[in-house]
């Protein structure tokens, strides 16, 4: 069952989101060759926290860490490890916190200094598939249109799109309903209304769509070893549009990227 939410309470998940971002904005400083994601995930933790805030991840369905942190040919759900990482890397932090009450989760594909032209596309066709999927996210539409929008989009380009692993309805859960796959059909699946919050996260593989599920039960990676790439915000149905609250930007401050990707998403200007 679908739980839309108040105004307030999307406020309230506006700044759990908000931790996370800015998680990753301060992470984005700290993501190059030769550090472990092991390090990466200790200084995760100790910011959550400094923000009046837990980690959202760390014990959730017994995983060991605050971080998903899935390099290259790894999907999502990558432990942290003392491995560390090297020029030429991909690699995706999914990040989740409790503020409120109220979960925020979602997640951003790294570049580890200068990466090969066709995994950079592999990344902006990925990020660019998470937008597209939020336009279709407003009221009257359905489950199928947000994924037939990424999945339609994504295969253009000639890439696979993960089956198994699928966005979702977010709240004082981290796991709510409705499932939001990244491939599907218009017109089906269960109806958007009003309140309602999710995070759509595209997958997306360089080669095969195909995974498989390692022996730590926890890591997913491409079943031919090509990179796969990893994006996620959460979004709200506000007077029937979407509207992010969570966002790249403190990201793109600490990279030097210049966007106006969201603006669309935004009824009111974000404040830094």
């Amino acid at each position: 069952m679908i739980k839309p939410k108040t105004r307030e309470e999307i406020e309230l998940m506006r700044e759990s989101a908000l931790v996370v971002s800015k998680t990753l904005g301060m992470l984005a400083k700290e993501v190059k060759p030769g550090v472990t994601t092991l390090q990466l995930d200790k200084l995760a933790e100790d910011f959550i926290r400094e923000q009046g805030a837990i980690p959202g991840f760390l014990g959730l369905y017994d995983f060991p860490n605050t971080l998903c942190m899935s390099p290259n040919s790894q999907v999502v759900h990558g432990i942290p490890n003392n491995t560390p990482l090297q020029e030429g890397d991909i690699i995706s932090i999914d990040c989740g916190a409790i503020k409120n009450d109220f979960y925020g989760d979602h997640a951003y594909t790294f570049a580890v200094g200068e990466i090969a032209p066709e995994t950079q596309k592999l990344l902006d066709v990925t990020k660019e598939s998470l937008y597209v999927g939020i336009r279709e996210l407003k009221v009257g539409n359905r489950v199928g249109d947000v994924g037939f929008a990424i999945q339609n989009f994504t295969e253009k380009h000639g890439y696979g799109v993960v089956r198994e692993l699928v966005g979702h309805g977010l709240g004082r859960k981290m796991h709510e309903d409705p499932e939001m796959p990244n491939y599907g059909r218009r017109g089906r699946g269960k109806k958007f209304i009003e309140g309602m919050v999710v995070a759509i996260e595209p997958m997306t593989n360089m080669g095969t769509h195909k995974i498989r599920q390692h022996s730590d039960g926890w890591t997913i990676t491409t079943l031919d070893g090509k990179p796969s790439a990893h994006f996620e915000h959460d979004v709200a149905i506000v007077d029937g549009k979407p509207e992010l609250l969570s966002t790249f930007k403190y990201i793109y401050d600490a990279l030097g990227i210049e966007s106006n990707e969201e603006d669309e998403f935004r009824q009111q200007p974000l404040v830094i």
